[in-house]
């Protein structure tokens, strides 16, 4: 695999919590491929992993497309993000693939898809993304109130 902006990123907790592995990118291409960990943990009453894990991984495919293309300089909030949900999720590793169809000045459209381990494509999604400075991101989120204690 290629170098890329990852190699010395230190995942955030959601992240972590997915099982959030980096398994290829081109991103010259504005294209990833993400591993995740569809954990037990994560199941609904069928057995099947939830469908807002699902989602949540498949934002944390798309907007580290746009990361890797842009070389980090630029990260991205979700405007919108369209979920189309094809088969059921079974636990297990499963794939992330995204890119980046349209990178503009300050909004991104990006497409993604989830697949399972013997290949089966399990949910489709499209996101529109702000784009904004990560400098600026990053400042932002450190400036934000402590939460309050349970």
């Amino acid at each position: 695999m290629i170098s890329t902006v990852f190699d010395n990123f230190t995942a955030p907790p959601s992240s972590k919590l997915l099982g959030w592995h980096l398994l290829d990118a081109r991103p010259k291409d504005g294209w990833i491929r993400i591993g995740f960990d569809g954990k037990r943990d994560f199941c609904n009453p069928a057995g099947f992993v939830q469908g807002g894990i699902l989602s949540a991984m498949l934002d944390d495919t798309m907007g580290p497309a746009v990361f890797v293309m842009t070389e980090g300089k630029l990260y991205t909030a979700t405007i919108t993000m369209t979920v189309n949900f094809l088969a059921p999720a079974r636990p297990g590793p499963i794939t992330g693939e995204a890119n980046v169809t349209q990178l503009g000045k300050t909004v991104a459209f990006v497409e993604g898809r989830l697949m399972a381990e013997d290949g089966t494509l399990l949910a489709t999604a499209t996101t529109s993304a702000r784009l904004v400075e990560t400098a600026k991101a990053i400042a932002s989120a450190s400036r934000q109130p402590a939460a309050l204690p349970a």
